[in-house]
């Protein structure tokens, strides 16, 4: 199923516009209903994904989605179910299912099934733990945040596509993400960046050696356990080789005097109400 009927992402649904980013690589920019993401097809995995949230149309719809390629693009060009086929793997959704599943009932059903397509997926560990709980309410909070004003977020996620991720089956594994929210307060754009890590917490002979055991028994590569962070977004332009000058200077983290130095700022995060909005 691939089609538009909420249009893509759109760069006017907050009070002040704010484009798609673009990655310095290049991509292929796919719309879906309410998102669009910019896919990396040497990496077969999304750069960017975008997507419009408007809190007071919600559609509660059940978990219900079937995983497709997108018929737009080659198959070999995305990460399919061969890379998560038993393991300890999961296919994350970058655009989180609830998030675009709004408006009528037909559009959000339509965006519901859309956010099940493999170029809205990375790989992510499967274990539970409360950093992948943080991670995936960091939406809510500032969308409950925003509700005295204007019930509308856009949301910005990605993979870091690091060079040296470790390959598995023929994709490289991501070890960091990276999500931004944006926002309007008395019509004025705000914004706050958050870091996900899931590094494996070893030495690094003790890496080398974990690395080279697990892939020779077919398992994908060591990761830790989900850390969350709240970032400077100057620190993820850096990560991520995205520019985010407009956003940047909205950035809700480095209010107040001069903006610091991304790489000894990151505030790790146990609980939402650690958030600086």
């Amino acid at each position: 199923m691939v089609g538009t009927l909420g249009g893509g992402y759109d760069p006017g649904f907050l009070r002040e516009s704010v484009e798609l980013p673009n990655p310095a690589d290049a991509t292929v920019l796919l719309d879906y209903t309410h998102f669009s993401i910019r896919l990396r097809a040497p990496r077969r995995l999304a750069a960017v994904a975008a997507v419009n949230i408007n809190g007071r149309e919600l559609v509660p719809l059940a978990r219900e989605g079937t995983w497709h390629f997108d018929t737009r693009l080659p198959r070999m060009l995305q990460t399919g179910p061969e890379v998560y086929l038993s393991n300890e793997l999961d296919r994350g959704h970058l655009v989180r299912r609830r998030d675009p599943v709004w408006g009528d009932e037909t559009t959000a059903r339509h965006a519901n099934q859309e956010t099940f397509a493999y170029s809205n997926a990375a790989p992510q560990a499967a274990a539970f733990n409360q950093g992948m709980e943080l991670w995936r309410g960091l939406e809510d909070h500032v969308l409950s945040h925003a509700e005295e004003y204007d019930a509308r977020i856009s949301v910005f996620t990605g993979p870091v596509l690091a060079d040296d991720d470790v390959p598995y089956r023929g994709v490289q594994i991501p070890r960091k993400f990276w999500k931004i929210a944006a926002w309007t307060m008395d019509g004025r754009l705000a914004a706050a960046g958050f870091l996900l890590d899931q590094s494996p917490l070893l030495g690094k002979d003790e890496l080398a050696q974990a690395i080279r055991e697990r892939l020779l028994a077919d398992e994908p590569p060591p990761l830790g356990p989900f850390r969350a962070f709240q970032v400077p977004l100057r620190g993820i332009s850096a990560l991520a080789g995205i520019p985010l000058t407009q956003l940047e200077e909205s950035d809700r983290f480095s209010v107040g005097g001069e903006r610091p130095r991304p790489e000894n700022n990151a505030m790790l995060l146990t609980d939402v109400a650690q958030i600086r909005l």
